[in-house]
């Protein structure tokens, strides 16, 4: 991981002189230029690691299709999205290109084949599994995306994300998902310092769409851990602050009649930063949201399923909460139409 992070580092380091360049405009935070694409560190540090792993691991391996299917898609999502952010690319065919990676990975035999739920047990999803798993990686791709809108935000909760899951897995016996969790928690420390409390660079689409996409990626494989009933719901628990924001602003924004294809700047983390937070702040709540997500889910796999419904719960009230808060601090503040 130590030696990911300094690779992911080198190559960040000369993005910030060659990085595309990200032109302030007013649904944007910063106010000066500044180069994007450091999410290259992240997905370089990644592959190389995955790739040693798919030549020389032994414990964490994954069926050979598996891995293929992982490293295809991995590979995709991140030429893809590195071309969006040198050519700006429209968001019909972001998804399209998304999709072409999730498929890679149905084709490789990696979907949730099944799902356990509180009070019902286990059933078999059949081929069900295969468009909800379809529509599952493109949901926390693109919600990752969405995000990455302040500096650390992103990279800083898809960090405790994969040490939590390496935890986690690692308990259980999920070797793989222990060790890619670890790769990617590489590659985003090897960038963080050059984007947090300062952005000297943006990951930018390429690593805010390749964290989403391999984080949910590591949720499907998840799945398949016998051992723990809904262990795909670890990575949704970890990812709830950012899951919780998108979803309220989207159905907010189909509610008010509003285009929801057009640009906006009305998510929870960027009203409370309009009216008046810290940006610095604003990523650190969102860490912590993550650090609660992590910590519900320890708790949820290890309690009786009857009390495991009300604990997994907890995350989605301090939405709740957090909501109020953002919406009386944005009253205060006059902003009235939040998308503007």
């Amino acid at each position: 991981m130590g030696g990911l992070a300094i690779f992911s580092g080198v190559i960040v380091r000369i993005m910030i002189t060659i990085g595309v360049p990200d032109k302030p405009d007013a649904r944007k935070a910063h106010s000066h230029t500044t180069p994007k694409s450091g999410g290259v560190g992240i997905v370089g540090a990644f592959l190389l690691g995955v790739l040693l792993l798919y030549r020389y691991g032994q414990v964490s391996r994954l069926a050979a299709p598996y891995f293929i299917g992982v490293i295809a898609a991995a590979v995709l999502i991140a030429l893809v999205s590195l071309l969006d952010d040198l050519l700006d690319m429209s968001f019909a065919v972001k998804l399209g290109t998304q999709l072409l990676a999730a498929l890679a990975v149905i084709v490789s035999g990696l979907w949730m084949h099944y799902v356990f739920l509180p009070f019902y047990g286990g059933f078999e999803l059949g081929w069900a599994g295969i468009p909800l798993t379809v529509l599952f990686l493109l949901y926390i791709t693109n919600a990752m995306n969405f995000i990455d809108g302040l500096n650390g935000l992103a990279a800083g909760v898809t960090l405790i994300s994969c040490l939590f899951l390496a935890g986690i897995s690692g308990m259980l016996g999920g070797f793989f998902i222990y060790t890619a969790s670890l790769l990617l928690a590489g590659g985003v420390l090897g960038f963080l310092p050059f984007n947090f409390p300062r952005g000297r660079i943006f990951m930018g689409d390429v690593g805010s769409q390749f964290c989403g996409f391999m984080l949910a990626l590591f949720a499907v494989a998840a799945a398949r851990f016998e051992q723990v009933q809904m262990s795909f719901l670890l990575v949704p628990f970890l990812l709830s602050g950012v899951l919780y924001d998108v979803t309220f602003t989207l159905i907010r924004r189909l509610l008010a009649g509003e285009n929801i294809a057009r640009a906006h700047h009305g998510h929870l983390y960027q009203v409370i930063r309009r009216a008046g937070m810290d940006a610095w702040m604003v990523a650190v709540i969102h860490w912590l949201f993550a650090v609660l997500g992590g910590l519900t889910a320890i708790a949820f796999i290890s309690t009786p399923s009857v009390p495991r419904l009300w604990i997994g719960l907890t995350p989605l009230l301090v939405q709740i909460v957090w909501t109020f808060y953002v919406s009386n601090r944005a009253q205060q503040a006059g902003i009235g139409r939040w998308s503007s």
